[in-house]
């Protein structure tokens, strides 16, 4: 696969331009102008949301898509909302962060060894895109796996998430088997697969559940869940060994 953008800045220009699906253009600028009652005094985003991160990130998070009133709001991916309030206080817990809150663009949150992507860039009505504005997206994600040359563990949060990256390595020429989804799992993908379009081994997938409210709320997943995962993926990219 040839990469069309050099740079991830390149990357990011491309992806906040994108209006390749009607639906979700008509839906994240509707949200934009209608706006949740709290935020009424702020200006949303309401465009593509690009990564945001480490360019020599060797964790790489995959989320879902932007939340309505969380990144379509403030531009940047898993910020302004619940979600992305315990992500990434379990990222600062982890090193990975140097901060535990996200706000917004500016408040000064710098990701360290880790960068954070999504299979779908656009919020989508219901929080569900559908299959083919996911794949309308893909060339952005693979792109990002391309040009994110130093990833050694991606970690999808989610199912969704870790569907589409395993869909998004196959349609990069990669033959990867059927693989079960778990909170925990974890996935050599080097042991199915050479070096092929990436030119370097496959980076390891580390599987944990999506911190949505509807799983942080109920105890599905808990912080103590998250911090194991995040520090089974610090054993994994600075040794390499099993978890």
């Amino acid at each position: 696969m040839q990469n069309p953008y050099s740079t991830l800045d390149e990357l990011d220009e491309a992806i906040v331009a994108c209006r390749a699906c009607p639906r979700l253009v008509t839906w994240r600028e509707e949200v934009a102008i209608t706006k949740r009652r709290a935020y009424q005094d702020q200006e949303y985003w309401g465009k593509a949301v690009p990564g945001f991160g480490d360019p020599q990130a060797r964790l790489l998070l995959v989320g879902m898509a932007p939340g309505a009133h969380g990144a379509n709001r403030t531009g940047r991916v898993f910020t302004g909302d619940g979600s992305g309030d315990f992500l990434f206080a379990a990222l600062y817990r982890a090193g990975f962060a140097n901060q535990p809150q996200a706000t917004g663009r500016g408040d000064g949150l710098e990701l360290r060894d880790c960068y954070i992507t999504g299979v779908a860039r656009c919020v989508p009505p219901q929080n569900r895109p559908t299959p083919q504005e996911i794949a309308n997206c893909r060339p952005f994600f693979q792109s990002s796996l391309l040009l994110l040359d130093q990833v050694k563990v991606i970690l999808p949060l989610g199912q969704i998430a870790f569907d589409h990256t395993l869909r998004a390595l196959r349609e990069m020429g990669y033959d990867l088997p059927r693989l079960d989804f778990g909170h925990g799992l974890r996935y050599d993908l080097a042991d199915f697969a050479g070096d092929g379009p990436l030119g370097r081994p496959l980076p390891q997938v580390l599987i944990a559940y999506h911190p949505s409210r509807q799983n942080t709320q109920t105890g599905v997943l808990t912080a103590a869940m998250m911090d194991e995962i995040f520090a089974s993926a610090r054993r994994l990219i600075e040794s390499g060994e099993s978890v």
